[in-house]
């Protein structure tokens, strides 16, 4: 077998994600320090290296169930470009460059809430996506714990509750992510034997539930400005207007009777969103 390519190398890490995973790894440190500066390269490259490594993990983990849906039968393992010993070569090599990293860059704290997210990502939201549709809730802890790295990194403690906000922040939005890429999917996820919510619920009240979560995502964001996260009343009225937008977006999801439901055209939506609430954190931080 030839040695795999950079791509397969980049598809088992999903860098396209992990590198959205940094982001609010950057957005933490920011909010804690204040200000942008060298000490936010080791943290933020640790737990990128971690994503990869989680997600190169879970590759592995999903490779049988990955064969059987025609979204994923080309990936690197089912597709047979890498064998999986290099695979788990790869993953233990990022995991643990990443550990280094965060242990060198931001000590002890960091690199456990790193590992926590590797360890809930691998060893419990993957095996619940098999058992029931809802492993999303649970799941999206993982989106909370990059955030509360960087946080850490930049100085700040785990106890301040404006640090909580923000983790919550990062939790809640997840949910109602993770659902409507899940609803894009779901007779490829039926046919490789995991539930979705289409086999319990009629559309009608998956869509129900889908604006309540969003709702729910538009109130947390809410709570940055109101915790004092957000400082200045320009990004405070930002957040407020795009939060106006997010539910006014979603709203068509029970206003509207009947048709036809798009799950990617509110994924997309939502992930706007949350790129500008993202943005405007960042920048009420350091300007």
């Amino acid at each position: 077998m030839a040695f795999p390519s950079p791509n397969t190398f980049l598809e088992l890490a999903k860098v396209k994600i992990t590198f959205a995973v940094s982001l609010t790894t950057v957005t933490g440190y920011l909010l804690a320090k204040n200000a942008f500066d060298s000490g936010i390269i080791l943290p933020v490259s640790g737990i990128f290296l971690l994503a990869c490594g989680s997600s190169a993990i879970n590759h592995l983990q999903e490779r049988k169930r990955d064969a059987l849906m025609n979204r994923t039968q080309g990936r690197p393992l089912p597709s047979g470009k890498i064998t999986p010993f290099a695979a788990t070569l790869f993953a233990v090599i990022l995991v643990s460059g990443g550990s280094l990293l965060l242990w060198t860059g931001s000590g002890l704290t960091a690199t456990l809430l790193g590992l926590l997210a590797l360890a809930w990502y691998n060893l419990v939201y993957t095996p619940l996506k098999t058992r029931t549709a809802f492993a999303v809730v649970p799941g999206s802890l993982i989106g909370a714990i990059p955030p509360l790295v960087g946080w850490v990194a930049g100085g700040g403690s785990l106890s301040d509750p404006r640090a909580m906000i923000l983790a919550f922040f990062f939790f809640i939005w997840q949910v109602p992510h993770f659902w409507l890429l899940l609803l894009k999917y779901s007779r490829e996820y039926e046919r490789a034997g995991m539930p979705s919510l289409t086999g319990s619920f009629s559309i009608t009240q998956i869509k129900k539930m889908t604006f309540i979560w969003t709702l729910s995502t538009a109130v947390s964001a809410l709570m940055l400005p109101a915790s004092g996260i957000i400082r200045s009343m320009t990004f405070s009225v930002a957040v407020a207007v795009a939060s106006i937008w997010l539910v006014a977006a979603f709203s068509g999801l029970i206003l509207k009777k009947g048709g036809q439901f798009d799950p990617f055209r509110y994924f997309m939506k939502i992930n706007f969103f949350v790129l500008l609430i993202i943005v405007f954190l960042s920048l009420d931080a350091v300007l």
